[in-house]
C-alpha cells in the first residue's frame, strides 16, 4: 500500500503554504491542490485523489500551522459526533504575535457565503465524495460554499471550540472597512453564483418560497394624518443629526409628511439640538422615550406605534443622508405604483465629507422581482433608505436591539409581500469613525453575526412551515 493509502488523514492545501507538525509515519499525508478549491472542477480533483478515512481541506490561501496534537485531537471529535464538517476556532499571526480568534457555532440559518469557518475544514472522506457526488451545477466561484450546504443537508456541521491552529491574517482592515465587500460591484459573478448556490439549497431542502407575493390594498380607507413619515432613532450623534434631520425637513412631495425623531437620551447636546430645529421646522417632531430599555429597533417601534406616523414609515440613520429632496417622493410613488408593502432603495457610500468612497454605489442588484426574498436569507444587509407600510409594520415590528433590527423586519415582510426597488441613489451612507460598526473587536463580531444567523434560522423555519 502506499502512503497516501496507509494515512488517516489527507491534507490537502494550496501550493507551499501549511506546516505539519510531527507525526507517526503514515499518519497524515499532504497533498499539494493544483489551485484553491473555489470551482467545482478544483473540488472533483480533489475528491478523485482523497484516499484516507479523513479530508483536511485548506479553503484559504494563507499560511496554516497545525498546532501540538490538534490534528488528533481534530479526528477525535470527528469520530465522536459522525459530523460531516467541522472546523475550529484558531490563533491569527500578524506581525510575529498571536491573537485568539475564535468562531461561533454553525446553524440551519447559517446561509451567508462569507461565514467564517477559518481555513481548514476536517471532513469524512465518505461524506465529502458523497456531497461532491451531489454538487450537479459547474461553479467557477462558489464550490466551497456549495459543498457545505450540501455537506449541512447530509449530517452536522460542528464547530470545535479549541484553537487548533495558526493561522496567518490576510486582511487586517478594520470591521466596518469588510462589511460592504459582498457588494462590491466587482464581485458581482461571484455574487449571481452565490445566489444560485443558495436558491439550489433552499430548494432541496423545501424552504424556497414560490408563491406570488402579496399586494398592499392602497385604496382602503385610512386615518393618517400624513401620507409618510421619516424615522430617525438616534443617540449621541451632535456631529450628524442635524445635516440628517435638514435633509429629511427639506424634501419636496406632493403629499404632506413628517419626520419623527426617537431621541433616546443623549447626553452630548443631540436632543437640545433636535428641539431647536422642532421651533424652525413644524413637520419635525421629537420623541423622547420616558423609559430606557429602548435599542435602535424599540426607538423605531416607539415612533411607529405614535400618533404621529403617516402610513408609511421612512428609514434615515442619523448618520446619513437623503441624496437629494426628491427620495420621498420617489419612494411612495414607487408604493403606490406597485402596491408594495416594502421599498428598498440604492445608496452611495460616503466620508464624512460626504465624498464617495469605495465601493461606491450600492444598488442591491441581488433584490431581483423573482427571487430576492429567496436570496435575502443569504445576503447581510437589505439596502437603503428601507421603508415600509406603517400597518404591517405596526404589526410585525422590530425587535428591541441595536444591531439586526432592520434585517428581522425585511425578513419577515419579504416572505409573504411585495418588495419595491429603486436603482437611482436616493441615500448618502456616510462611514465615518463614530459609525456604531466602524471597528468592532471579533467578539463583537461574532455575537453580531450568530444574532443574524438567529433570525435566519427563525426565518428558514417560517418558511419551511409556510410551504408544508
Amino acid at each position: 500500500m502506499t502512503k497516501l493509502q496507509k494515512s488517516i488523514v489527507d491534507i490537502f492545501v494550496v501550493k507551499g503554504s501549511a506546516k505539519l507538525p510531527r507525526t507517526e509515519p503514515g499518519f497524515a499525508n499532504i497533498v499539494e491542490m493544483e489551485s484553491a478549491p473555489y470551482s467545482t472542477e478544483a473540488i472533483k480533483k480533489v475528491a478523485e485523489k482523497v484516499a484516507s478515512p479523513y479530508l483536511l481541506l485548506q479553503i484559504k490561501n494563507c499560511d496554516v500551522e497545525l498546532g501540538y496534537l490538534a490534528l488528533e485531537r481534530w479526528l477525535g471529535v470527528a469520530r465522536q459526533t459522525a459530523a460531516t464538517l467541522l472546523y475550529a476556532d484558531r490563533y491569527k499571526k500578524a506581525d510575529n504575535q498571536l491573537k485568539l480568534h475564535p468562531t461561533i457555532n454553525y446553524q440551519q440559518g447559517a446561509l451567508r457565503d462569507d461565514f467564517d469557518f477559518g481555513a481548514l475544514l476536517l471532513i469524512p472522506s465518505d461524506s465529502f465524495k458523497q456531497a461532491v457526488a451531489l454538487m450537479e451545477i459547474e461553479y467557477r466561484y462558489a464550490a466551497i460554499y456549495d459543498l457545505r450546504l450540501h455537506l449541512s443537508e447530509l449530517g452536522q456541521i460542528v464547530r470545535v471550540n479549541e484553537h487548533l491552529y495558526t493561522e496567518a491574517e490576510t486582511d487586517t482592515r478594520a470591521s466596518g472597512k469588510k462589511l460592504f465587500d459582498y457588494v462590491d460591484p466587482k464581485n458581482r459573478a461571484v455574487q449571481i453564483e452565490m445566489e444560485q448556490a443558495c436558491t439550489a439549497h433552499l430548494k432541496r431542502i423545501g424552504a424556497l418560497l414560490t408563491d406570488e407575493p402579496q399586494t398592499i390594498d392602497l385604496d382602503a380607507p385610512h386615518d393618517f394624518s400624513v401620507e409618510a413619515s421619516v424615522i430617525i432613532p438616534v443617540r449621541n450623534r451632535i456631529k450628524t443629526i442635524t445635516d440628517a434631520v435638514l435633509s429629511a425637513v427639506k424634501q419636496e412631495t406632493s403629499f404632506p409628511f413628517n419626520v419623527i425623531v426617537t431621541d433616546n437620551h443623549s447626553t452630548d447636546g443631540t436632543y437640545e439640538e433636535l428641539k431647536r430645529l422642532s421651533g424652525e421646522h413644524e413637520n419635525l417632531i421629537v420623541l423622547r422615550p420616558d423609559r430606557y430599555d429602548l435599542g435602535i429597533g424599540g426607538c423605531w417601534n416607539y415612533a411607529v406605534m405614535s400618533q404621529h406616523c403617516g402610513r408609511f414609515a421612512i428609514q434615515l440613520d442619523s448618520d446619513d443622508l437623503y441624496s437629494g429632496t426628491d427620495a420621498l417622493e420617489k419612494i411612495v410613488q414607487l408604493f403606490h405604483q406597485e402596491k408594495c408593502a416594502m421599498v428598498v432603495g440604492t445608496y452611495r457610500m460616503t466620508n464624512f465629507n460626504l465624498e464617495e468612497i469605495p465601493p461606491g454605489i450600492i444598488d442591491h442588484r441581488e433584490w431581483t422581482p423573482d427571487n430576492g426574498r429567496n436570496n435575502a436569507l443569504r445576503i447581510n444587509g437589505l439596502g437603503a433608505p428601507r421603508a415600509f407600510y406603517t400597518p404591517l409594520l405596526r404589526e410585525i415590528q422590530f425587535p428591541n436591539t441595536s444591531y439586526g433590527e432592520d434585517y428581522a423586519v425585511g425578513l419577515a415582510f419579504t416572505r409573504d409581500y411585495k418588495i419595491g426597488r429603486i436603482y437611482d441613489v436616493v441615500y448618502l451612507c456616510r462611514r465615518w469613525e463614530d459609525n456604531s460598526d466602524a471597528d468592532l473587536d471579533i467578539n463583537k463580531v461574532n455575537a453580531n453575526n450568530f444574532y443574524k444567523d438567529s433570525l435566519r434560522t427563525w426565518e428558514l423555519q417560517a418558511r419551511l412551515k409556510k410551504n408544508s
